[in-house]
């Protein structure tokens, strides 16, 4: 199946599930932010998408970039529901859906295993970096989506970070959308990350 005719048909599954995306937005529009990750992927990549809510940006990105290795992170069990669902509907049995929390899934054997950690749409950058990094190999990278908040470099560092990149990356979603790249130098601190809901509640700096 071509891309853009796959696309489509996840856009239609979305907008067919109740409660996945907001009222009035569109789930063309969402795709489309959710590619703007594109350029800053290499082939090959594992990519765990944290917080993935109806799949995005990962199914999106599985589509466009089919070498891509995929895990879907969701810890509410109907979002996790009709990602299953959907990637069956869309033949892509590759991506491996995973319910379960951040905080919890780091203190396992996935703890800094991906090459590749990004979110949408997650919490402030001190609390998707807190949740992406601890699950980012050294070597590898946080790409945290948002519209142009900055990562205070002390934050980075606690997390094993080095300072973030912000890149510009505009889609018709937000129009001043950004990327916030963030390298990994070294292991994350085992207290990292805090219990369930600490990092958007107490953010860290």
């Amino acid at each position: 199946m071509a891309i853009d005719s796959k696309l489509a048909d996840y856009c239609r599954l979305l907008a067919s599930w109740p409660g996945l995306i907001g009222s009035g937005e569109r789930p063309q529009r969402l795709v489309e932010d959710s590619l703007v990750l594109l350029p800053f992927l290499e082939s090959g990549s594992s990519l765990i998408d944290v917080g993935t809510g109806g799949g995005m940006p990962g199914i999106p990105l599985r589509i466009a970039q089919p070498d891509l290795r995929v895990t879907l992170l969701e810890s509410d069990q109907t979002k996790a529901s009709f990602l299953v669902f959907a990637l069956a509907e869309l033949g892509l049995d590759d991506v491996e859906v995973v319910c379960e929390r951040a905080e919890t899934l780091a203190r396992g054997p996935r703890r800094e295993s991906f090459e590749i950690a990004c979110c949408r749409a997650l919490a402030p950058p001190s609390g998707a970096a807190e949740l992406c990094l601890p699950l980012v190999r050294i070597g590898g990278r946080a790409l945290l989506m948002g519209s142009g908040q900055m990562l205070e470099e002390t934050t980075s560092r606690l997390l094993g970070g080095a300072p973030a990149q912000l890149l510009d990356a505009p889609s018709a979603a937000r129009g001043r959308g950004t990327v916030l790249q963030v390298r990994k130098l070294e292991p994350t601190p085992q207290r990292f990350p805090r219990r369930a809901g600490l990092a958007s509640r107490r953010p860290l700096g």
